[in-house]
């Protein structure tokens, strides 16, 4: 009688190890699938295909990198406020930080795109451009002589934050080549000039520090492969 119940017992023991290294097993198999799953869901497998002229997104070595999009004139006010307030942010927040520790583009595309040309051709266009996104000079009560964000007034919105003074600071702009094209035929259609010539002329006289992308929004997108955070502003 005792040696049956000491080989019940045994075998007890031995089925019991077995369900427990079973059951370890299994949570072992799926803690590994969830993984996996949850790594080929991140990305799966996704390299970005590299274009040598998205290049100069990777050019600035700084430890953080945010791209502002912006597609309204409001929006580029606030697009300055933005990326001043994240660099001020930045080196009031952090221990040992400075501003140049951020690379930061801001991005005029669509309704903003004038916003990227500069004070010449909001000389001779001034009073088209600020018909099209619906400005008004509060100095003068007219349209705009000058590019918008090359004025520092408090009552503009933008804080004392200019083209000029965020280049200072480490700011970049892109401007949308395409929404170029569609504001140099509406010039044309309303002045009877010659679309293309308005559109090589707009081309050459971009703001300091910037550069033309084939299209904001693709910009921004790409942006993001190149490890931008994607702020939007309106």
């Amino acid at each position: 009688m005792s040696n049956n119940s000491d080989k019940l017992q045994g075998r007890r023991k031995f089925l019991t190890g077995v369900g427990l290294a079973a059951a370890a097993a299994t949570a072992t198999a799926a803690s590994s699938a969830q993984a996996a799953s949850n790594s080929n869901s991140a990305n799966n497998g996704f390299t970005p295909v590299r274009h040598d002229e998205d290049a100069w997104l990777d050019a600035n070595s700084a430890g953080h990198r945010v791209f502002i999009d912006t597609s309204t004139s409001s929006g580029g006010v606030t697009a300055l406020n933005y990326a001043s307030n994240i660099m001020v942010g930045h080196t009031e927040g952090y221990d040992d930080t400075d501003e140049s520790d951020i690379a930061t583009i801001i991005c005029f595309r669509h309704g903003a795109t004038p916003l990227g040309y500069n004070d010449a051709m909001w000389g001779k266009y001034g009073t088209l451009f600020s018909q099209m996104l619906s400005l008004k000079d509060q100095n003068t009560d007219g349209p705009f002589a000058i590019n918008p964000l090359n004025q520092s007034e408090q009552d503009f919105g933008n804080r004392g934050n200019t083209i000029e003074s965020l280049i200072a600071r480490g700011v970049s702009y892109a401007i949308c080549r395409r929404a170029t094209g569609a504001f140099s035929r509406r010039i044309a259609s309303a002045t009877g000039g010659d679309a293309e010539a308005i559109f090589n002329e707009l081309i050459a006289n971009n703001i300091p520090n910037s550069r033309y992308v084939p299209a904001g929004v693709l910009a921004a997108t790409r942006s993001q492969e190149y490890g931008y955070s994607l702020l939007y502003s309106a």
